[in-house]
């Protein structure tokens, strides 16, 4: 139902209000975005966006995405005055204080209706063409009575420069992703001014080139905002309707101008914007109609939840499916990897761990339809691609595998969206050396919360010929500084169904798996033939592979490829009477979260006199002082490596027995 504009005018004006507020308040934030947006938020709400402020994780919601994350009070305004139980008026007067959900910027964990953390600019409109994909998916196989519902953006100019905007809208176009509608705040300003300082860029023109419907209006019109958006939920495209807005609008010395953008409007300009707007209020006061009127704006969406939930109760085989596909893979990886990983036992195979991922993928596509899969234009070098995932296309969206192109920072962020959408659980590949190009979405899916598995192959020197550029030296070790982040580097095929297990489990934690090109030797099998969740020897994040058998002198921690090469050392070390430990650390993240007794068995606290600790790993040594101690030994690569064959540069770089043994017995001699 339409609301006629002299009822629309004083809603939008409460979020202008709350959100000059707030920032005064704060004496920090960015009231500019939310007072131009206003009016667009406010038809928006009210006449379009489905959503039950009683129900916020209701499935078939539509997502609203505030890509312009810094106007966060925004979304704060449009949760508290819909009826969301949070944030409340205290919560918004506390507004970017320690303790109130109403951070700086919009983080998902904080409060139910923000959908993802958005304050990088382009990412929160890239996780949106994730939530589009979700949406196309999970409706391909439930169909419309289940899954129907659009996905909403609002951005402004900053998330339509970034680099990662061309990735994301490119995707969106190609795949027809006609339920996305993007609201852009074309107000012509940025922080250092007008917007013709940095661009001269026919935005609407770039948008159509890729595939994308494009609309103008009047971002202070109603009924110009309603034919925008109507012509937008008309078309099968996904659109971009370009809302020309007045930044900071209401305050009447400042509209318009930079001024507004990331700084308090200041007392007299509030004041001056009260009498602009016609707003006798104190501030934080909505009055009792207004605060109805924006109450009333969640009938609609509870009446669709109700209508859903009668249909989804119709049935009690499709409601158990649908309950069940929704709940995540989190229980179900292991189990489908016992038998897989039981024929790895009675059959060790040498192969790659890039390989080892696609035979666990196998069993774990086949039997977990939640599974999508892709990769940035690497899909037979990742190895990410099994039988059990047909392509996802415009023309069948039923599919399970995403060719995203040379798109990193998309597909990372577009994963991002999947996941927090739900009913999909997402992986894609590309090679390690290129996670710096979307190391800023991996960073975003840890702080969300979203267990994302990038699979990461040619992890190292082992690479080869490629040469430096492509070799990782820095990347495992800089990932493991990600907070919240399981960064698995598995040593031989056991290793990487287990790692992948292990990262299915962690829904909110998002996983790195590091994969070789090269073929990796196996260390395991022997006691892996009754292999079961208990029995993850990985789950530890470290575990003695091997125990010294002449008296303990040294331990030794590898990872990935140089496992096979600890093992060799302690070959030597013990034929010269030297005992050495082999300890596999696939995951050091999930080692440091062990009790103190697991850890000081493994590796036990007393002096390099009494047991060296040797690390070895093909990248930076830096980081290994936390588990070999000040003066343990750490064999590693501080440099850039080269182009040559693996074996030669394993070689030239010191990754030999013969190169290893006689650094550990200067260490232990003294």
């Amino acid at each position: 139902m339409s609301l006629d504009p002299s009822r629309l005018t004083p809603m939008a004006n409460a979020i202008r209000a709350l959100s000059m507020d707030a920032v005064q308040a704060a004496n920090s934030g960015h009231p500019g975005m939310p007072m131009g947006m206003a009016d667009v938020a406010a038809v928006l709400w009210s006449e379009y966006l489905k959503f039950d402020p009683s129900a916020p994780d209701w499935a078939d919601r539509d997502r609203f995405v505030l890509s312009a994350g810094h106007g966060s009070m925004l979304i704060y305004s449009l949760l508290h005055l819909s009826g969301y139980a949070r944030p409340t008026m205290d919560d918004i007067r506390n507004f970017r204080q320690l303790g109130s959900p109403c951070a700086g910027h919009p983080e998902n964990f904080l409060l139910d209706g923000v959908e993802c953390t958005t304050g990088p600019l382009g990412q929160g409109l890239a996780m949106a063409v994730g939530m589009a994909i979700a949406e196309r998916h999970l409706n391909a196989n439930f169909g419309d009575a289940l899954v129907d519902h659009r996905t909403w953006v609002m951005a402004g100019d900053g998330c339509l420069m970034e680099g990662i905007n061309h990735e994301a809208i490119g995707l969106a176009g190609h795949l027809k992703l006609g339920q996305m509608i993007v609201l852009w705040d074309d107000n012509n300003i940025t922080i250092d001014g007008a917007a013709d300082l940095s661009t001269s860029e026919d935005i609407p023109a770039r948008y159509r080139a890729t595939g994308w419907h494009v609309v103008s209006c009047d971002g202070h019109d109603v009924a110009d905002i309603r034919r925008a958006i109507d012509e937008a939920v008309a078309d099968e495209r996904p659109s971009l309707v370009a809302c020309k807005t007045i930044i900071g609008k209401g305050a009447p010395n400042k509209q318009g101008t930079s001024a507004t953008h990331g700084a308090p409007l200041g007392a007299d300009e509030i004041a001056a914007a009260r009498k602009e707007l016609g707003w006798d209020y104190a501030p934080f006061e909505v009055p009792a109609d207004i605060l109805a009127d924006w109450h009333a704006t969640g009938e609609r969406g509870k009446k669709a939840h109700a209508e859903w939930r009668g249909r989804l109760e119709s049935d009690a085989d499709t409601r158990a499916n649908f309950e069940n596909w929704m709940a995540g893979v989190a229980d179900l990886a292991a189990p489908a990897l016992e038998g897989h990983i039981a024929a790895l036992a009675a059959e060790p195979k040498n192969v790659a761990s890039r390989k080892a991922s696609e035979m666990a993928l196998g069993p774990l596509t086949e039997k977990l339809p939640q599974l999508i899969g892709g990769s940035a234009d690497l899909t037979g070098s990742n190895n990410t691609k099994t039988p059990s995932t047909p392509a996802f296309s415009a023309d069948d969206y039923s599919g399970r595998y995403l060719y995203y192109g040379i798109r990193e920072f998309g597909m990372a962020a577009a994963m991002n969206g999947m996941m927090l959408h739900g009913g999909i659980v997402p992986y894609g590949g590309t090679f390690l050396i290129f996670s710096d190009y979307c190391r800023n979405a991996i960073r975003m899916s840890s702080l969300q919360r979203a267990g994302v598995v990038y699979v990461l192959t040619h992890d190292s020197i082992g690479l080869g010929e490629d040469g430096p550029t492509h070799q990782p030296v820095e990347q495992v070790m800089s990932l493991r500084l990600i907070p919240n982040l399981n960064v698995y580097r598995p040593a031989d095929a056991i290793e990487t169904a287990e790692c992948w297990a292990l990262a299915l489990q962690t829904p909110e934690t998002p996983s790195v798996l590091a994969l070789s090109r090269q073929n990796l030797a196996p260390v395991r099998g022997e006691g892996d033939a009754d292999w079961s969740v208990s029995s993850n020897r990985s789950a530890r994040g470290a575990y003695r592979l091997r125990a010294a058998t002449a008296s303990r002198k040294t331990i030794l921690i590898a990872t990935g490829s140089e496992v096979q090469l600890a093992m060799a050392v302690a070959d030597d070390l013990e034929a010269r009477g030297i005992g050495a430990d082999v300890v596999s650390m696939p995951c050091a993240e999930l080692f440091d979260q062990q009790d103190d007794a697991y850890k000081a068995d493994l590796l036990p606290d007393v002096s390099p006199s009494e047991i060296l600790r040797v690390s070895i790993e093909a990248g930076v040594t830096m980081g290994w002082e936390r588990y070999t101690m000040a003066h343990g030994l750490n064999i590693g690569l501080d440099r850039f490596g080269a182009s040559a064959p693996a074996p030669e540069l394993f070689e030239r770089f010191g990754f030999t027995v013969d190169a290893i043994v006689p650094q550990i017995l200067n260490k232990i001699n003294g």
